[in-house]
């Protein structure tokens, strides 16, 4: 049944919002969330409404302070849901597994609480708590339905992720996302393909293969070349034009996947690899199994294998008893690396996390200078290398709403292979979002690329054509994109469950 079909086939129960804090996983999981409610009836807010009749929290809690913010926008919505009989609120995500005793305490206005492993629940919880007129909390402590088997409202018309894992079998002391989303789950492969197979036939021609550690995929169905088999396996799908992946871990990162990356045509110049801390000492505090000459051993092999790769990178600065030493060990890997790009963190306690109870915490403004250090040497970098692609002819994916200055400018943004930012001048002809686009680049910032000469090819492709489609559709049916579970290959299996991941890996 299409989505149309669906929305004929139920009355329209009210407006939703999801908000969603945190990473890719949990954006992948609010588009879960959006599929369920609208499969259930309820369509979505305007994005100048007031309020909806449903807002749902999709929650992290990796950050130090996110219960402050999870909190504060509670407290704004309680004036809102006391004046609007009838709304409710549910709280699902990271956060409200690890606190599902305390928000229904401290938010005595919230309706539902969810965990990471029962998103599938929502619309069950959110009709039993109008029901019964009592908040209704409900945490799975294992896996009930993995997130490709629920209906799904997708963000973008050209663009999708797809999940190959849930969970970690890593024990980092700064991470508390693997207790909160279990141990490592795959997908069997024939799932997955099937999948993308389904998303290339709707007009999606870029994939981002989602997993907490993604290219430890395999070591749950005993395959230790599953994640570079499965690349290939990408390169195969006749329409799929562009794939990536985030996040994977250096101690999982084996040649027989550089090998894939570098011989897979729509796999892309592009690594996300997260480094933390450019110290072996600290790694080992940090529990990273992997030490500073293997990490750099494996940025040089990539270089070798794919010369044009942009690679980037996660950094923590400030992690208990780092000294300057330490911090300069990091300077130096990032020198050496030549990052493209750097997610930059102080370090900030999470607590129930090893190292929120280390000694030697290091002072706020201790982190604070080393951290601007940090950024400055980045940001160098980064600009030295984008303007090594001035003069360069790049194919770039046309993006919606990635430049906040295009109406003004007269231009439009795209992502070139290796993900970099384009800004481009706009064609005479009609250009639409996943339609590909040939340019010049003739300037760079340290955050994008510009390419202000005329565009050399202009191709029209099957994923403008589904923007297309979903653009000229009635409002109601804007941007839906709900498509039901998706079947498995073979025979039955229990279901699994939510996302895991929290760009940290």
């Amino acid at each position: 049944m299409s989505s149309s079909d669906r929305s004929q086939a139920v009355d329209v129960k009210g407006t939703y919002e999801v908000r969603t804090f945190g990473c890719q996983m949990n954006v992948h999981d609010s588009e879960r969330m959006a599929g369920l409610l609208e499969d259930a009836g309820y369509v979505r807010a305007p994005r100048d409404a007031d309020a909806a009749d449903v807002v749902v929290f999709n929650t992290c809690a990796v950050r130090e302070n996110a219960d402050n913010r999870l909190y504060g926008n509670l407290g704004q919505l309680a004036p809102k849901k006391a004046a609007r009989p009838g709304m409710q609120i549910a709280v699902g995500g990271c956060l409200a597994q690890k606190d599902r005793d305390t928000i229904v305490k401290k938010a005595p206005w919230v309706d539902v609480v969810f965990g990471t492993h029962n998103v599938g629940k929502l619309p069950v919880l959110l009709e039993r708590a109008r029901l019964q007129s009592e908040a209704q909390v409900e945490i799975a402590e294992s896996l009930e339905a993995f997130p490709s088997t629920l209906p799904t409202r997708r963000e973008s018309a050209y663009a999708a992720w797809v999940s190959v894992s849930v969970g970690c079998n890593n024990t980092c002391t700064f991470c508390i996302v693997p207790q909160l989303r279990g141990k490592e789950k795959d997908r069997r492969p024939g799932d997955i393909l099937a999948e993308i197979e389904t998303l290339v036939d709707e007009g999606v021609s870029e994939i981002t293969l989602l997993g907490q550690n993604v290219n430890a995929y395999g070591s749950d169905i005993g395959d230790r070349e599953a994640f570079s088999k499965l690349l290939r396996a990408c390169g195969r799908i006749e329409g799929l034009e562009r794939v990536r992946f985030t996040s994977p871990h250096p101690r999982d990162f084996t040649d027989d996947v550089i090998a894939a990356m570098a011989e897979t045509p729509n796999v892309m110049p592009q690594l996300h690899m997260p480094l933390q801390s450019g110290s072996s000492r600290v790694l080992k505090a940090m529990r990273r199994s992997y030490r500073q000459e293997r990490f750099l051993g494996i940025i040089e092999k990539v270089r070798a294998a794919i010369p044009e790769a942009a690679l980037s990178t996660d950094i923590i600065v400030g992690f208990p008893g780092e000294t300057e030493e330490d911090f300069a060990e990091t300077l130096h890997v990032v020198r050496e690396a030549r990052f493209a790009q750097a997610f930059t963190f102080q370090y900030s306690k999470r607590p129930g996390t090893p190292a929120a109870e280390m000694p030697d915490q290091i002072p706020k403004q201790v982190v604070q200078e080393r951290y601007e250090r940090l950024v400055a040497l980045q940001e160098e970098i980064s600009w030295e290398e984008n303007k090594k692609q001035v003069g360069r002819t790049l194919e770039l994916m046309v993006a919606e709403g990635e430049g906040r200055k295009d109406d003004a400018t007269r231009r439009l943004s795209g992502r070139a292979p290796d993900n970099r930012l384009v800004h481009f001048t706009r064609p005479e002809e009609p250009v639409r979002p996943g339609d590909v686009v040939t340019v010049d680049i003739t300037y760079a910032a340290p955050h994008h690329l510009l390419a202000e000469g005329p565009a050399k090819a202009v191709r029209r492709t099957r994923a403008g054509d589904a923007w297309e489609r979903r653009t000229a559709a009635p409002q109601e049916e804007q941007g839906k994109g709900v498509m039901l579970g998706l079947p498995t290959v073979g025979a039955p299996e229990p279901l699994p469950a939510a996302t895991g991941g929290c760009g940290l890996g």
